[in-house]
């Protein structure tokens, strides 16, 4: 009967992050203005969802970002749509590199930071510092992964859409990573701690499944 009631509260916990991560993906909440971009925060929820529910839990949060993301680039595409909707592919093997990037690599933002937190903790890390820490490098995936994939599977895609030379894309990846990722996952480090510690607090010990 225990098991069965941490069951049943992880898969609700599962169930609010998810909605969370859907209304920050559909409104202006899921960006931070920074002084000279805007940082996304939707990856924020399965960051925090890793931590506290493990990474299966993180895998499916992310998949949750990865679906409403594809959905908004179909939706509403801009010049780098087709590296996110499938339906906005040139081919067959578009399709699944597009699915790749705006779902497979958001599914790896969960895996990674639920296996971080977990690894820092075994090594008694304090939460104040495994939490950033997870933060950090849970966004960093998200941006590493993302863009490097573009890179490696969509270089030539990527160089006719911003109507540069194949040979430039490298640059464009690297100050992208720079600019925008290295922000975001500052501000992610914030973040996380700052509400992860709160929520660890109050969930410690009642929500890790059975299975988990």
């Amino acid at each position: 009967m225990n098991n069965n009631r941490k069951d049943t509260r992880w898969l609700v916990m599962v169930g609010l992050f998810s909605a969370i991560i859907i209304v920050l993906a559909n409104t202006p909440l899921g960006m931070i203005q920074l002084p000279i971009i805007k940082a996304t925060t939707v990856h924020i929820p399965v960051i925090i969802g890793a931590c506290l529910l493990g990474p299966l839990a993180g895998a499916i949060l992310g998949g949750v970002f990865g679906v409403c993301s594809m959905i908004s680039n179909t939706m509403a595409p801009t010049l780098l749509s087709f590296a996110f909707s499938p339906f906005l592919a040139a081919d067959i093997a578009g399709v699944f590199k597009a699915v790749w990037i705006s779902v497979g690599c958001r599914i790896m933002i969960g895996v990674v930071a639920g296996w971080v937190f977990i690894l820092l903790r075994k090594l008694k890390v304090n939460s104040w510092i495994a939490l950033p820490v997870t933060g950090f490098i849970g966004s960093m995936t998200n941006t590493v992964l993302v863009m490097g994939s573009i890179y490696v599977l969509l270089a030539q895609q990527y160089a006719e859409a911003k109507n540069v030379a194949v040979t430039a894309v490298w640059g464009l990846v690297m100050g992208t990573v720079t600019a925008s990722g290295i922000p975001e996952a500052i501000a992610a480090a914030i973040l996380v701690g700052a509400i992860g510690k709160a929520l660890l607090a109050v969930t410690k010990s009642q929500l890790q499944p059975s299975r988990a």
